[in-house]
C-alpha cells in the first residue's frame, strides 16, 4: 500500500510539470507534533519518527532523518524505494544539487520556512512554490483538520496576565522599530494569549496563528468553531478573531509597514505573500521564544510541584518493574506506568509517546513500540523508559536505564552507565558564566565518555514548556545549539546517554531550571542549574570506582532528596523499596 503512495505522487508531479518535491515532516506552524492530516511524511514512506524530511524525483527518492531516527527509519520504510541519507552527513540541498541538476524542484510554501528555502537555492537547484500541495491531492482519505476547542489557561498557572505579555511584546517590537510581528508557533500564540487545547497529540495546542502589533493589539486567525464564547471572553476586546481565510487580505493590509517573521520557524508563505503586499520583511527570532522560555517564579514553582507529583508515578514503577523480568513487554510496561500517571491530580495526557525500549530496542533513541515491534522484557539485560506527563502546572520528561536482574551486570554496562552518569552529574553540579550558551556545555556531558572513546548521537538537553510543548527552543544544551545565551529561568533537561546499536541503549535525564548561583569570588554573574526530576538511579548499573569522591557526594544527597521528598507520598511497600533504591553508595 505505501508504495503505491510513490506512484501516485510521482503521477501527479508530473501531471504539474515538476520533476521533483520535498516532502518535509511538518504542519503549517512547522511543529514537532502534528494533526493527523500533516503526517505527510509517515504517509508517502511509512516511516513515523518526528523529524525528518524526503525528496521524491521521477527515478528516485530519498528520507533524510538525524542520529536519532537512522535504525528506526530504515526499519519502517522500503529500502529499495528510499535511499536512507544522514541529513547533516548528506545534506538534503547538496544531494538534491548533484541527483538533479537543473530540475524544477516544486515545495509547499507553508511547510518549509525560508531558511530551508534558501539552503536550496545556494545550492543551486530552481525551487518551485505549489499553490496547493501535491502530496494533498493524491491522499484521498487524509483526515480532516482537528477543531477542539481553544480553552482559558489561568493565571494561577501562567503568573502573569495575557495583557501583560502583550505590552511586553508591543514594547520590544516598538524598539526594535517594528510595526508587527507574526506568530506562527501555536506555542507562541497558546503562551501570549494563556489559552491551551487539544489539536494535537501530547501538547496542549489550540492551532491557529497570530500577529502581534507594537499597540499591542492581537489577530488571532483561527476557525471559529474552536473558541466557545467563554475563551472569546477571556481573549478580550484587544485580540480581535478572524478565520484563517482572513490572513491573505490582513497581510495586505500591512503595506509599507515593518513586519517581523522568523526566517527559520515560520513558513515562508509569510514573509512571501508580506513581500507581494508592499510589506518590508525583517528577519527575526519570534520575539515570544525567548520570553516563553523564561519561566517566572509561578512557573517554575508549578514546575516542582508537578515533577514531585510525578515522581510518586516514576518510583510506583520502578518499584513494579523490579519484578517484571519475565512477565512483562515493552507495551504492557508503557501501559502500566501511564495507568499510574492516570491516577494523579490534574493529568492531563503523556507529554509524548512512552519511549519502552529493552535490550536492543533501547538503542533507538526514539524507539516506538507498537503491537509489531513489542517484545519482552527479559531478565538480565537493560531497559529503557523515557516517558513524561502534562499537568497545567507544568510539564515532566524523565528517562531511567534499569537493570532487569537478577544477576550481576557486566562489566562492560556498568562502565558505560557510570559515564553516562559522570556526564549528568557534570551538568547537574556545572557553574558557568552568564552568557554561556548550550554549546559550550555539551562537552562537559561528554567528557567521561570521549576519555574511552565514545560518544552519542543527540543533544544532551532540550527546553520544555510550562503545559507546552515538551521539546521548547530557542536554548538547548548540543553541539549544534544555537548561540542563545542560558537565562534565569529556562527550564531543560539534562540527558546523556550512550547506544550500542543491535545490543543496548543507556539515557539518564533529569530536567533542570536555570538560576543564579551564588559565588563569593565571581566578578560577573553566574549560573547553576537547580535539578527538579525526582527517581532513583539504578544502583547496580554504578561502578563507585569510576566515580569521584564529588560525584558520590553529588549522588548520596540526590538520592537523600529524592527519599525524603517523594517518600512521604508512598504507599508502604513501594516507600521500602525507595528506601533500599536510595540508600548511600557505599552502604
Amino acid at each position: 500500500m505505501i508504495a503505491s503512495h510513490l506512484i501516485d505522487l510521482r503521477g501527479e508531479l508530473a501531471r504539474r510539470g515538476l520533476d521533483g518535491f520535498i516532502v518535509p515532516r511538518a504542519d503549517e506552524h512547522l511543529g514537532e507534533y502534528v494533526p493527523a492530516g500533516a503526517e505527510r511524511l509517515a504517509w508517502l514512506t511509512g516511516f513515523t519518527g518526528s523529524a525528518g524530511l524526503a525528496i521524491v524525483l521521477a527515478t528516485r527518492a530519498a528520507l533524510f532523518t538525524d542520529g536519532r531516527y537512522v535504525l528506526q527509519a530504515a526499519a519502517q520504510t522500503d529500502t529499495t524505494a528510499w535511499e536512507q541519507r544522514h541529513i547533516t552527513e548528506q545534506p538534503p540541498a547538496a544531494w538534491l544539487a548533484e541527483a538533479a541538476p537543473g530540475a524544477r524542484i516544486g515545495y509547499d510554501p507553508w511547510l518549509l520556512p525560508e531558511y530551508t528555502v534558501q539552503r536550496f537555492v545556494d545550492a543551486g537547484v530552481t525551487m518551485v512554490p505549489t499553490e496547493t500541495n501535491p502530496l494533498d491531492a493524491v491522499w484521498l482519505d487524509r483526515p480532516p483538520p482537528p477543531l477542539q476547542p481553544a480553552v482559558p489557561h489561568p493565571q494561577a498557572f501562567t503568573g502573569r496576565a495575557s495583557l501583560q505579555k502583550r505590552e511586553d511584546i508591543a514594547a520590544a517590537l516598538r524598539a526594535a522599530n517594528q510595526d508587527a510581528a507574526v506568530l506562527t508557533d501555536p506555542a507562541s500564540v497558546a503562551w501570549l494569549l494563556n489559552i491551551r487545547g487539544s489539536d494535537v497529540p501530547f501538547t496542549p495546542f489550540a492551532l491557529g496563528f497570530a500577529v502581534v502589533q507594537a499597540d499591542a493589539s492581537v489577530a488571532l486567525f483561527m476557525d471559529g468553531r474552536k473558541l466557545p464564547e467563554a475563551t472569546r471572553t477571556w481573549l478580550g476586546n484587544g485580540v480581535a478573531v478572524q478565520p484563517r481565510e482572513a490572513l491573505p487580505a490582513a497581510l495586505a493590509g500591512f503595506a509599507g509597514k515593518r513586519v517581523r517573521v522568523d526566517p527559520a520557524n515560520s513558513p515562508a508563505w509569510f514573509a512571501q505573500t508580506l513581500r507581494a503586499a508592499g510589506a518590508t520583511v525583517v528577519a527575526g527570532p519570534d520575539p515570544v521564544l525567548l520570553p516563553k522560555a523564561c519561566k517566572n517564579a509561578t512557573e517554575q514553582q508549578g514546575a516542582r510541584d508537578v515533577h514531585r507529583r510525578d515522581a510518586t508515578a516514576v518510583v510506583g514503577f520502578l518499584h513494579w518493574l523490579a519484578g517484571a523480568a519475565g512477565r512483562e513487554t515493552e507495551l504492557s510496561a508503557a501501559a502500566h506506568l501511564l495507568a499510574l500517571r492516570e491516577t494523579l491530580p490534574g493529568f492531563r495526557g503523556e507529554s509524548f509517546s512512552a519511549i519502552s525500549g529493552a535490550g536492543e530496542h533501547g538503542a533507538i533513541m526514539h524507539y516506538r513500540v507498537s503491537p509489531e515491534t513489542d517484545r519482552p522484557i527479559r531478565a538480565d539485560e537493560l531497559y529503557l523508559i523515557d516517558s513524561g506527563a502534562q499537568f497545567p502546572e507544568g510539564t515532566t520528561d524523565v528517562t531511567r536505564t534499569v537493570w532487569t536482574g537478577p544477576n550481576t551486570p557486566p562489566d562492560e554496562l556498568r562502565d558505560r552507565f557510570t559515564r553516562v552518569l559522570k556526564g549528568h552529574i557534570a551538568i547537574a553540579t556545572l557553574r558557568f558564566p552568564q552568557g554561556v550558551s548550550g554549546a559550550h556545555i555539551d562537552g562537559f556531558a561528554r567528557h567521561a565518555l570521549w576519555q574511552a572513546g565514545l560518544d552519542f548521537d543527540h543533544g544532551t538537553g532540550h527546553g520544555v514548556g510550562s503545559y507546552l510543548s515538551v521539546h521548547e527552543g530557542p536554548v538547548s544544551i548540543s553541539r549544534a545549539a544555537k548561540p542563545v545565551p542560558l537565562a534565569p529561568g529556562m527550564l531543560l533537561s539534562n540527558e546523556p546517554g550512550f547506544y550500542a546499536p543491535g545490543r543496548f541503549g543507556i539515557r539518564l535525564e533529569n530536567l533542570v531550571l536555570v538560576q543564579q548561583a551564588d559565588l563569593s569570588l565571581a566578578s560577573k554573574p553566574f549560573l547553576h542549574f537547580e535539578t527538579i526530576t525526582l527517581a532513583p538511579f539504578d544502583r547496580r548499573m554504578i561502578a563507585p570506582d569510576l566515580l569521584t569522591a564529588a560525584e558520590i557526594a553529588w549522588l548520596d544527597a540526590y538520592h537523600a532528596r529524592v527519599l525524603a521528598e517523594v517518600g512521604p507520598a508512598l504507599p508502604g511497600d513501594v516507600r521500602d523499596w525507595l528506601t533500599t533504591a536510595c540508600r548511600p553508595l557505599g552502604v
